[in-house]
């Protein structure tokens, strides 16, 4: 809760700065004003709520101050949006544009503050787990070392029953546990690399525009012009990326049909692989259903079938199914549903699988290396996971498993 707040109200106070900057820069545009001023009642409110929910008298003393930074920024960027406001020269745009940064940077020093206050609650709770941890290990090293004083057999008995599988999910625990703690840190430099991008960007598109409505209609088509806008635009995409994998929503479940999920993304994607000589189908198929975001899973499939798409040189095919099984979730077996997508690709080299789904590492030139681990996420907040098979120079088959709905779970699967 402490790092959403933080992360919240800085990505609010960036916006807000860019329709501030928009209002100066129009003719007294009355709907950015209203905008701004909805935003800032929003932020207010967002803030006030938050504080009693946060865990340390620290965390709340500083989202207070926090509070009182964005209520000073209010006051001083409420006179630029006087009604009777004109239009700011192009010249002084640059200067105009540095003061709004410069009426905004308390209150975003302010949630860098809340932020390294999370950053130290969550290394202290990581520290008291490491010492239950080491704790609980001593006690059962004790209790092997009094077993082994009455008897070995009795020991060896006892460590093969107990001990061990102990061990070994205190182990998975430690490597869950850590493989978190590195996530958590990849996040928070993603969000912050994407809001520290996310500003100079904002005040790029802005001198761009005003460029634009400046030149001569044959100037303003310049194809040095379309370039910057095209790699402005792509940036934006990046950091949409970072922030997704930084603060993944939660999903919004509802009860859908597998083969329908997989019938739309054939019908998306269809017609671009078709110009590239590859053969998207969607064998007959399971009906069954999940509960799930379809949005989400969406974002799923189709990341899967271009990666499909990408390992395909030359003409290729790649097949779409669906069908009903049995897997473990969570240590026990249930109902699910297999939605897979295999392709006659090149297969993935040895090398890379174990680093398949690390954020940031990619194969693809100008890939930002989100794409799996973001899949991997979102399978996992629906309660699945995701495994594969493949074969160099054969091709590779991915499967994302979802519970069922309890309304299928007696059904036949060959029904």
């Amino acid at each position: 809760k402490t790092f959403h707040l933080a992360l919240e109200a800085r990505s609010r106070l960036i916006l807000m700065n860019g329709d501030l900057l928009r209002f100066q820069l129009s003719k007294d545009d009355q709907g950015l004003r209203e905008n701004f001023l909805r935003q800032a009642d929003q932020l207010t409110d967002f803030i006030r709520d938050g504080i009693p929910r946060l865990a340390t008298e620290e965390e709340r003393r500083l989202a207070g101050r926090l509070e009182g930074a964005v209520n000073a920024y209010l006051t001083n960027a409420y006179p630029l949006l006087d009604r009777q406001v004109k239009a700011v020269r192009r010249d002084t745009a640059a200067a105009l544009h540095q003061e709004i940064a410069r009426l905004a940077q308390p209150p975003i020093e302010a949630c860098e503050e809340l932020a390294q206050a999370q950053h130290r609650s969550w290394a202290g709770l990581v520290a008291e787990t490491r010492r239950v941890l080491g704790a609980l290990e001593r006690l059962l090293q004790a209790s092997i070392l009094m077993h082994v004083a009455l008897a070995l057999c009795l020991v060896l008995l006892i460590y093969r029953a107990l001990v061990a599988p102990l061990r070994q999910e205190l182990d998975q625990t430690r490597v869950v546990m850590e493989r978190q703690q590195k996530l958590a840190a990849l996040g928070t430099l993603a969000a912050g690399v994407a809001h520290e991008l996310r500003n100079p960007l904002t005040a790029i598109k802005f001198r761009l525009f005003s460029l634009r409505q400046s030149m001569a209609g044959a100037l303003a088509a310049n194809e040095d012009v379309r370039v910057i806008d095209d790699e402005i635009n792509r940036l934006e995409r990046i950091v949409r990326d970072f922030l997704q994998f930084a603060r993944p929503s939660e999903p919004q479940c509802e009860v859908v049909s597998a083969g329908r999920l997989l019938e739309k993304t054939r019908n998306l994607l269809q017609p671009e692989l078709a110009r590239r000589s590859i053969q998207l189908t969607l064998e007959e198929t399971d009906f069954a259903e999940v509960r799930a975001d379809p949005h989400q899973v969406d974002q799923v499939l189709i990341n899967l079938v271009q990666n499909a798409a990408d390992s395909i040189q030359g003409p290729g095919r790649i097949t779409l199914r669906a069908r009903q099984t049995t897997a473990r979730f969570g240590g026990h077996s249930a109902a699910a549903v297999v939605l897979e997508i295999e392709d006659t690709g090149k297969g993935i080299p040895p090398e890379v699988e174990p680093r398949m789904f690390d954020p940031f590492y990619s194969t693809k030139e100008g890939g930002t290396g989100l794409g799996l681990p973001t899949a991997a996420q979102i399978v996992e907040k629906h309660g699945g996971l995701i495994q594969y098979q493949t074969q160099p120079g054969k091709g590779t088959r991915f499967q994302v498993l979802l519970p069922r709905c309890e309304a299928n779970a007696g059904k036949n699967p060959a029904h």
